[in-house]
């Protein structure tokens, strides 16, 4: 479990949720229960949208708590003179390199965050949405996250199109009550759209980070992909999972743990 006390992060992390809270609120209290009040629709409308939004908390949370790869410090002082030496470890010297700030040797893919303070593991990059490194371990929680987010404001906006193609004859006439409904529906919109369109950018770039096997961080440093024929269902697998594709969606389902389960700094140092 990990925590950054970045305030930035803090702040888009409450932002997060206020803005799904207020969602939930908005289709739950003024779009079913105010336009749907005698259909079938209503019960599996509030079902299938708290359920969403259930697996998006899920998923969040993960991608905020769990550790995203940091590489542990040594227990003592490191002497850099041997960097040269003939002496590689067990590890290819040129993959292995060395973090001045951590002072520690970092395996291949990890970089270190100023904002973190520590190397992660095959880092993507800062986010503040998560308060957290997108790393070797949390990011297909991200992308869940980012996945889950989607889906809601895509569900948003289908329901309140509906609420407006298909008023309810049967509900209250209010003037006022009607205004707020408008008024609350407008609003979900322009969020939904808004974070929508800003949610699917993120996530193409993480599937092409995924499936080309290139960082954010590798991208910027132009290094090109890790490896070139590595096939892309493997790619994919190994950050949603060995298991079948179908629960690489459950936020519950661990990572392979054997694969992760390997020390992250595994040579006498």
């Amino acid at each position: 479990m990990a925590f950054v006390k970045d305030p930035c992060g803090i702040v888009c992390v409450l932002v997060t949720y206020m803005a799904v809270l207020y969602a939930d609120y908005v289709v739950t209290h003024w779009i079913i229960l105010q336009t749907m009040p005698n259909s079938l629709w209503a019960p599996f409308h509030v079902v299938a949208f708290n359920t969403i939004v259930f697996l998006l908390a899920m998923a969040h949370l993960k991608a905020v708590l769990l550790d995203p790869g940091t590489v542990p410090l040594p227990q003592i002082r490191i002497d850099f003179s041997d960097l040269h030496s003939e002496k590689n470890y067990g590890h290819e010297r040129e993959e292995w390199t060395m973090c001045t700030r951590c002072e520690t040797y970092r395996p291949p893919r990890a970089h270190h965050c100023r904002i973190c303070k520590r190397c992660i593991r095959r880092m993507d990059h800062h986010c503040p949405w998560i308060n957290n490194c997108v790393g070797e371990r949390n990011q297909k929680y991200f992308l869940q996250f980012l996945l889950y987010v989607c889906a809601l404001a895509l569900y948003s906006v289908f329901l309140i199109v509906v609420s407006w193609v298909y008023p309810c004859e049967d509900c209250h006439t209010d003037v006022a009550q009607a205004q707020s409904r408008m008024m609350h529906s407008v609003l979900l919109l322009l969020e939904s759209a808004l974070f929508g369109l800003f949610v699917i950018a993120i996530m193409v770039d993480q599937m092409h980070a995924i499936l080309y096997d290139e960082t954010a961080v590798e991208a910027v440093q132009q290094k090109g992909p890790y490896r070139i024929h590595r096939p892309k269902m493997a790619l994919l697998a190994e950050v949603c999972g060995r298991g079948h594709p179908m629960l690489w969606m459950l936020p519950c389902t661990s990572l392979n743990r054997k694969h992760h389960d390997v020390p992250l700094l595994s040579h006498d140092v």
